[in-house]
């Protein structure tokens, strides 16, 4: 199978809810979930938090997803290092 449907629930404002279906493309589901909610966020005009994100209708990957957003803001910080 290479469609998940991911399902972003974040607050902002209030609560909202957002679905898409995106191609793997041998990526993981976390990393698709990542970067449709890395999407969100730049198409918001104000700050949102992260509730839950569901793959496939009933798989709950918010963990994931998070920890693969910390992983990766963690890493560019490394990157700009002078040492």
């Amino acid at each position: 199978m290479n469609v998940i449907i991911v399902e972003i629930h974040y607050k902002a404002d209030s609560r909202a809810l957002q679905t898409g279906n995106f191609p793997l493309k041998g990526r993981k589901p976390e990393k698709v979930a990542l970067d449709f909610w890395k999407q969100i966020k730049r198409d918001m005009s104000h700050n949102v938090q992260l509730e839950k994100v569901i793959a496939n209708g009933d798989q709950d990957i918010t963990q994931l997803v998070m920890e693969l957003e910390e992983q990766q803001w963690n890493n560019s910080l490394n990157d700009n290092l002078p040492f």
